[in-house]
């Protein structure tokens, strides 16, 4: 798939957003990729990972696990986990740091790969590699069905993204007039408990 084609997938479910976003980052843009409408529809999740999944193949071997944060990297997490033939888990918040709980475990010479829904800054995924570097297990690598850093974050290991977009961000107090004139939203779920 091509870059227009995952966002064709994103237009298709109406999760394509224009207006004026407080991003997870807390960073401010005028376009919001709203994942959870695309991943309410299992139909286009398959899409979307099945393709990615080919790539990770390629890029990656065999993956025993695969890991994400919670929320955004459950649903396609577990997408991908099921068309490489591998586990799924997710690491969530505990006092706002990410632990995998719930009795999921890797094993000694497991490889993991982490999963996330769009990657903007990098930030939870580098908190996923240090939740997982306190289990056994091989970090491989890392996956997102969208990279909105355009290959610019820190993911803290080797990224692959089935689409990379450069889709502007700016600091909340150097905002384009454009921006500054509408009201911002935020709907994301990085403040989620």
């Amino acid at each position: 798939m091509t870059n227009e084609d995952v966002l064709a997938v994103f237009r298709e479910a109406g999760a394509l957003l224009e207006g004026h976003f407080i991003l997870s980052s807390g960073r401010r843009s005028p376009v919001f990729l709203q994942k959870a409408l695309v991943f309410s529809q299992p139909d286009l999740s398959e899409k979307l990972c099945k393709a990615l999944a080919s790539k990770l193949t390629a890029a990656f071997g065999k993956i025993d696990v695969v890991a994400g944060p919670a929320v955004g990297g459950i649903i396609p997490g577990y997408e991908l986990a099921r068309h490489l033939k591998a586990r799924a888990i997710f690491a969530e918040r505990v006092d706002g740091k990410l632990q995998f709980r719930r009795g999921f475990s890797i094993a000694e010479g497991e490889r993991v790969l982490i999963a996330e829904d769009i990657v903007t800054t990098g930030l939870s995924f580098r908190e996923t590699v240090e939740a997982l570097d306190k289990l056994p297990g091989e970090v491989v690598g890392g996956a997102c069905i969208i990279d909105r850093s355009n290959g610019k974050a820190d993911v803290g290991c080797k990224l692959v993204s089935l689409a990379a977009v450069d889709f502007p961000d700016y600091a909340a107090d150097d905002l384009p007039p454009e921006l500054a004139a509408m009201e911002a939203v935020k709907p994301g779920s990085r403040g989620l408990a």
